[in-house]
This record gives structure tokens, C-alpha cells and sequence, in this order.
């Protein structure tokens, strides 16, 4: 096996784009910022969403059960600096603006898309947890957003080039 030093080096040549994953209900809100995110399947319409399970706020995710995954613009650099930095929950919540769709987790105003979600399973894998989760509703703002893209340590802007026609 390869050591931890060397997959995380790897890893990090694997562009992701960039995400804050949201919750609120029974157990308070929640959010952190994310790069391993995928899609699952299309029918029925599931992503998942892993977490690392020493993270103070993985109790909060598996007892509300419900996540709302906010993929970010270029312009929004900053929401996930402050999702992933030392900030308090409220003190996330504060910066830009946020709504709610189905489940009651918070969703980010025009983020690129949020995705609002149960999770359906959980599955233990090494030091994290990864939430199957159930697509209840999806928010989705116009192509002319450039996206946010993390690779090599580093952020990176996305633009979205239009088609001549």
C-alpha cells in the first residue's frame, strides 16, 4: 500500500469542483466545504457526499439525515474558504445569502446548482462516512456562471465558453 503523504499528493491532481454541503434540522445546522462529491445514478437520482467522521459536525449530518449540496461559482471563493476555515456555524450562515427548498437544509442563493437531499445510506469506509443521498429537488442557475474548480492545493475558476452558431 501506498502511504497517506503520497495518496493525498496524488489526489490532489484530481480536479473537483468545489462544494459546501449544508444541513439543519433536529440536531441544529451545519455545513462544510467538499470536493468528493459524485454523482451515483440518474434513476432514481442519488449523489454522494463523504465526510470525514472525527469532523465535529458529522453527528449533526447523520441525525438531521437531510443535505443540500451547493456547487459554487468562481465568484464565491470566499463561501468556501469560510465553510472550511476555523469560523462557528452561525458565523457560516452569515456570509451570502441562503433559502430553503424541500428538506429544510439551507441552500445557497445562485449557487452554479443545489442539490437538496435525504440520505438514504450510509456506508463506513476507512476515516470517512459517505451519505447516499435521495434527490428531493434541484435548484439550478443560468450557464453564464463560470464555476469553481479545486486542483493541486489550489483554486480555479471555470469559464464556460459559448458555442458559435
Amino acid at each position: 500500500m501506498i502511504d497517506q503523504l503520497s495518496f493525498r499528493d496524488a489526489m490532489s491532481r484530481l480536479v473537483g469542483a468545489v462544494t459546501v454541503i449544508t444541513t439543519d434540522g433536529p440536531a441544529g445546522p451545519g455545513g462544510f466545504t467538499a470536493s468528493a462529491v459524485c454523482s451515483v445514478t440518474d434513476d432514481p437520482p442519488m449523489l454522494l457526499v463523504c465526510m470525514n467522521r472525527n469532523s465535529r459536525q458529522h453527528t449533526v449530518f447523520s441525525n438531521n439525515g437531510v443535505l443540500c449540496v451547493n456547487v459554487l461559482t468562481a465568484a464565491q471563493e470566499a463561501i468556501s474558504r469560510t465553510f472550511s476555515g476555523a469560523a462557528t456555524v452561525q458565523e457560516r450562515f452569515q456570509i451570502d445569502r441562503w433559502s430553503v427548498l424541500e428538506t429544510g437544509a439551507p441552500v445557497l442563493d445562485n449557487a452554479l446548482v443545489s442539490f437538496d437531499a435525504r440520505i438514504a445510506q450510509t456506508v463506513e469506509a476507512g476515516t470517512h462516512s459517505i451519505f447516499l443521498c435521495a434527490i428531493v429537488a434541484v435548484r439550478i442557475e443560468p450557464e453564464d456562471h463560470s464555476g469553481l474548480a479545486y486542483y493541486a492545493r489550489k483554486y480555479h475558476p471555470i469559464t464556460v465558453h459559448k458555442r458559435e452558431e
